[in-house]
């Protein structure tokens, strides 16, 4: 009985080995894939809170609860399982797949930029005009979650490719990882973003002099707070997609485009001292350059060739001769 009873133990102490062991693999997987998606998560928290601008201060949280829930629900019923379907089925597909999403991020970065020195948007905000409020909530959160859909696909993907050498199980615990605490983490950010004013306001009511001067600076940055998150989620969109690119076409062995941008990276880390700094923007300048050329020869082919085939159709014919 003694025996029996220490052999069991011996056993329940080499599974809680066994056990523990895995959960410090998923840990390590998860950060390390983690890190590698930060560059989307930026985007991500970037773009997040225009979404829930223009609404009643009591529902601005609601309607980031409702975005991260459907981002959630992106990354774990949808792409997760798809990530390990094609870790296991197919490999050799999840580098076309991530130059598809990248594309897809530069489209969208270049067309907000052309959209920027334009009128494009004039229609859609009329458009908005028209709905009611629980309409437009529901038109907005839509499209947050479509958007989440591309950006999380990217981060799943990315994270994947860095622990595609794990066994599955460790891929998918750790992709659930990184899901998980990278949606926490962006919605916990846009959540303090897009309350902000706020908090700025309730804080300039108060009799102490230090809290009054803490909130008029919070209700002071908050305008060029969102404008600069603007700007930073397009070139983050630039950067990342051209980057996810440039990474696609050296893996196919297609150098010419990553030779170059490899090279003007290298040209500009030789600055003493910060040359490490200034070789990583170099790489991020040069993926962004390469993303605004995809992006713009996407959004011709996507918009005005359409518009002038349109406007030849539309155009009045003259009378035949009779």
């Amino acid at each position: 009985m003694a025996s029996g009873l220490a052999a069991l133990l011996d056993d329940i102490a080499g599974i809680a080995k066994i056990a523990a062991a895995s959960i410090d693999d998923v840990g390590m997987a998860a950060g390390k894939a983690g890190t590698k998606a930060v560059g989307v998560v930026v985007d991500d928290t970037a773009v997040t809170p225009s979404y829930a601008m223009g609404f009643t201060p009591d529902r601005e949280l609601p309607i980031i609860w409702k975005i991260a829930r459907g981002s959630l629900r992106n990354k774990l019923l949808f792409l997760l399982p798809g990530a390990v379907a094609l870790s296991a089925f197919a490999p050799w597909a999840v580098t076309p797949l991530l130059m598809m999403g990248g594309a897809y991020l530069c489209f969208e970065a270049t067309e907000k930029i052309i959209e920027a020195f334009g009128d494009h948007g004039e229609d859609e905000a009329l458009e908005e005009l028209a709905l009611s409020s629980a309409e437009l909530e529901a038109v907005k959160v839509a499209g947050a979650i479509r958007t989440d859909f591309i950006l999380s696909a990217e981060i799943m993907a990315i994270a994947l490719a860095d622990v595609a050498d794990r066994p599955l199980a460790i891929q998918a615990a750790a992709l659930a990882v990184v899901g998980v605490a990278i949606t926490i983490a962006v919605y916990g950010v846009v959540g303090f973003i897009v309350k902000m004013d706020d908090i700025g306001l309730h804080l300039s009511q108060r009799k102490q002099p230090l809290m009054r001067s803490l909130g008029h600076g919070l209700l002071r940055a908050m305008p060029p707070l969102l404008q600069g998150l603007s700007i930073v989620g397009t070139a983050a969109m630039l950067w990342v997609g051209g980057g996810i690119i440039v990474h696609g076409l050296h893996d196919f062995h297609l150098e010419t485009i990553p030779h170059l941008v490899e090279l003007f990276s290298h040209w500009t880390g030789q600055v003493p001292g910060i040359g490490v700094v200034t070789e990583w923007l170099g790489f991020a300048v040069g993926s962004a350059a390469v993303g605004f050329v995809i992006g713009g020869v996407i959004v011709a082919v996507m918009h005005f060739i359409p518009r002038r085939k349109h406007k030849a159709h539309a155009a009045p014919q003259p009378p035949e001769a009779t």
